[in-house]
């Protein structure tokens, strides 16, 4: 159920894009306010996301994974009727809620599976991201030739409804970690920043990267993060707790997720563009010659993500990722140095596919590894939203540096060489956060079953520090021992 539920969102969330000049046209606007249709849904979904893994942690998952599946699944049937481009952009902003199922989902395969099974578990959701994103590439160009652009909305209900009704069924009760509630002051003011930071991130493009909007948002967001900051540190039970980004697992996790998020999406801006530009710097491809060229990299991203699992419990998760990050880093190095046959293509973006489903499959291990149970669902929520903005910042570097090649209204070959070098770079970064992160002994859950101190037992000599009242203690951090 979990996985139908995770590929109906992910599959939802990059399902318009190649529909955005048909949506334009019907619906009588810019080329800006069709792209708004993606960019509201992924803002919900990055405020949305932290906020459902609380109250997850706090409620129970599969009560508040009924409610989620039931707002996204009104949000899709709404944008796929909506007569006008303002229902479209709230119905996308209600599904962007179901980006809440990955950290659910998480807190599920934790709570439900034996801990021998947790880490393929994790590793394949972690994966079904990517693989909703390559399918509506696949099936985009049939789909809107024969049945037209609005059956692109109505395709994630067919994943949305059956698990919602499969979650009611099957889904056990997992009780909640009662707390002091939802820190709805920190969650304010972190969609505040969140929302100013991404606005700024994909108008980018369209108002100017250094006009007074994109400018002005940037500077809120980190006016906006500053004060967030500041608060949760002074709240007992915040939303994000600062004490818990701070784990050498979770941070370098986080940062982790974040250049895969980019790793993932610049390929995505960048191999279609590649196949569909016209000779000689590309094939001159259709859109189904391109959607083909993802179809055995989002194959060989499940079967990674699957086997992420088993090498977790072989050589751990951080050796997973190292190897993963260095896979991807080789495909886009591969059609960085060659990119003039199809078949270059495909070895260099197959080999990008299964890299990037080990690391996907890692950085969620890692994250469950390191926190305690009742902070699973916040601790995985914030993974999914910095994979969320990595991804963000993929599309519109990719799209920046095409930009600044163009040459008679395309893209030059060196702007392809570009963008793939850079994007070579951001898994490099990976490679060296896999490094820096901390050594466990192969399939080990240190945050549930060690003594709160990520990467390994508690040290001898050291006693228990006993947490103030209203102050939880934080795995690695200050009051861990």
């Amino acid at each position: 159920m979990a996985f139908l539920g995770v590929v109906a969102y992910s599959l939802s969330m990059s399902v318009l894009t190649p529909a955005m000049p048909l949506l334009q046209r019907d619906l009588h606007t810019s080329a800006a306010g069709a792209a708004w249709g993606l960019t509201a849904m992924m803002l919900s979904a990055a405020v949305s996301t932290p906020v459902v893994g609380r109250l997850g942690d706090l409620y129970g998952p599969r009560r508040v994974l009924l409610v989620v599946l039931g707002v996204a699944t009104a949000g899709t049937v709404l944008a796929a009727i909506a007569p006008s481009l303002g229902a479209l952009l709230a119905g996308r902003a209600l599904a962007g809620v179901g980006g809440g199922v990955f950290p659910l989902a998480y807190t599920v395969i934790r709570n439900v599976l034996p801990a021998g099974r947790t880490a393929a578990a994790v590793g394949l959701m972690s994966s079904m991201l990517g693989l909703g994103g390559a399918l509506s590439w696949c099936v985009a160009g049939p789909v809107i030739d024969l049945l037209g652009w609005r059956w692109l909305l109505w395709m994630p209900v067919v994943g949305l409804v059956p698990g919602l009704v499969l979650a009611w069924r099957l889904v056990p009760h997992v009780p909640g970690h009662p707390g002091a509630g939802v820190d709805w002051w920190g969650a304010g003011l972190f969609s505040a920043w969140m929302v100013a930071a991404l606005t700024a991130i994909t108008q980018g493009m369209s108002w100017g990267w250094t006009s007074a909007g994109v400018l002005g948002l940037a500077g809120a967001a980190v006016a906006l993060a500053a004060v967030w900051w500041i608060v949760e540190r002074r709240v007992d039970e915040p939303l994000v707790d600062p004490r818990l980004m701070r784990v050498r697992g979770v941070w370098t996790a986080n940062a982790a997720s974040l250049l895969a998020g980019y790793g993932l999406m610049a390929g995505g801006v960048l191999f279609p563009l590649l196949v569909q530009a016209p000779r000689p710097t590309g094939f001159g491809g259709s859109a189904t010659a391109a959607a083909m060229l993802q179809l055995p990299a989002s194959i060989g991203m499940t079967v990674a993500g699957i086997a992420a699992g088993r090498l977790h419990h072989r050589v751990g998760s951080r050796a997973v990722l190292m190897a993963g990050a260095a896979l991807t880093g080789a495909g886009y190095v591969v059609v960085a140095l060659a990119h003039d046959a199809m078949w270059e293509l495909y070895l260099g973006g197959t080999a990008r596919g299964i890299g990037l489903g080990l690391a996907y499959a890692a950085v969620a291990n890692l994250v469950v590894a390191a926190v305690e149970p009742a902070q699973t669902g916040v601790a995985t929520g914030v993974n999914t939203l910095l994979r969320t903005v990595g991804g963000s910042l993929g599309t519109q570097v990719s799209a920046v540096i095409l930009t600044a090649s163009t040459v008679h209204g395309h893209p030059a070959g060196s702007g392809y060489t570009t963008g793939f070098i850079v994007t070579a770079l951001s898994m490099a970064g990976v490679l060296a956060l896999a490094l820096a992160a901390p050594r466990t002994r192969a399939g080990t859950r240190t945050g549930a079953q060690t003594a709160g101190r990520p990467g390994g037992t508690r040290p001898p000599g050291r006693p228990t520090q006993v947490s103030p009242p209203g102050l939880r203690r934080v795995p690695g951090g200050p009051g861990s021992s």
